[in-house]
């Protein structure tokens, strides 16, 4: 499963507006920068009103970046307290203690009705604001024993790539944050802004497994000489019909056990599994987006019966395809 999410509330903050994303000394550059290119990129090709991003931080002093260079930050954690999305990518040290001034910017934010987001170690920031008690969150997964320690107040979940519930989210280390953040956009814009938003990014909308599956084998880039990239481009082409492993492997033209074993080496995980993925995925527009009945926009996509369509996308988004459409097309109308 790669998400945890709680069912969106029907009439949802509007968070569509300003973000903010802490800055500090010493930190690695990547998850920031994740942050920066989703809400901070102008998209006039999207034609609607996109985020205003600010990159906050304690001080204006020149702060040291991982990699050795330095950033300055025009506003600090004043603008991060007013913020409508509020995002704290790591903490300098998981061990330590977080800074008085961050908990309270934290406090402040939250009470103020802003939606709270950690990526990979952030989330110990968010546990010492008291943000998580109570509630189940996740982290990298080399931190997941360690937060629970700290904070047993807090159900961890090691095994997802991030956790919904509604105002507060969490996610895993690094690339996670960029599923995260998508998650977001789809949260406030819809299916079609999002998958735009991952094209551009040259990244999945949407990505089927948990941390779990990476920890032991990272996922490489799908070589297109091989035949497995050629067969997902066929594969997304007739997700409206039924397609085999059979079929994949003979548009690769290999073997079936030839194409098993090239397809989890590039992907990470399997044909079917990636072929839920992607029908699923393909739902999310239609859902958001036509007046087709659940039955119908699952036979469009290629499930077999209403009854495997529903149990494959409560398993994947946590929640019913009725249940989705009616929150999402009332966060994006």
């Amino acid at each position: 499963m790669t998400i945890a999410v709680l069912p969106p509330t029907l009439d949802p903050a509007p968070h569509c507006g300003t973000v903010a994303v802490l800055a500090f000394d010493g930190m690695a550059p990547f998850e920031m920068s994740s942050v920066v290119e989703i809400f901070g990129m102008p998209r006039p090709e999207l034609g609607i009103p996109w985020y205003r991003l600010f990159v906050c931080g304690e001080t204006r002093a020149p702060m040291r970046v991982v990699g050795g260079f330095s950033i300055l930050v025009e506003h600090g954690l004043d603008v991060l307290a007013s913020a409508d999305t509020v995002i704290v990518t790591a903490v300098p040290d998981v061990r330590g203690e977080v800074s008085p001034a961050l908990v309270d910017a934290l406090r402040t934010a939250r009470a103020r009705g802003a939606r709270i987001v950690s990526i990979c170690s952030g989330a110990f920031a968010l546990a010492a604001a008291g943000l998580l008690d109570g509630r189940t969150a996740t982290t990298h997964w080399k931190y997941a024993d360690l937060l629970a320690e700290r904070y047993p107040e807090i159900t961890v979940d090691p095994d997802v790539l991030y956790v919904d519930h509604d105002e507060i989210l969490t996610s895993a280390g690094s690339a996670a944050g960029l599923d995260l953040c998508l998650h977001l956009v789809r949260k406030d814009h819809g299916a079609k802004v999002a998958n735009s938003v991952a094209r551009r990014l040259v990244i999945p909308p949407h990505r089927e497994g948990g941390q779990a599956q990476f920890i032991q084998a990272a996922v490489n880039e799908v070589d297109g000489d091989d035949g497995v990239a050629r067969s997902m481009a066929w594969a997304l082409e007739h997700l409206a019909e039924p397609i085999t492993v059979a079929d994949l492997a003979a548009q690769a033209h290999v073997s079936q056990r030839t194409y098993l074993r090239r397809f989890s080496a590039a992907t990470g995980t399997s044909p079917v599994r990636w072929v839920l993925a992607q029908r699923i995925q393909a739902s999310l527009g239609l859902l958001e987006e036509t007046a087709a009945s659940v039955e119908e926009v699952g036979a469009a996509v290629g499930f077999e019966s209403p009854v495997t369509f529903r149990h494959h996308f409560g398993r994947a988004m946590g929640t019913s395809p009725s249940a989705y459409r009616k929150a999402f097309r009332a966060s994006v109308a």
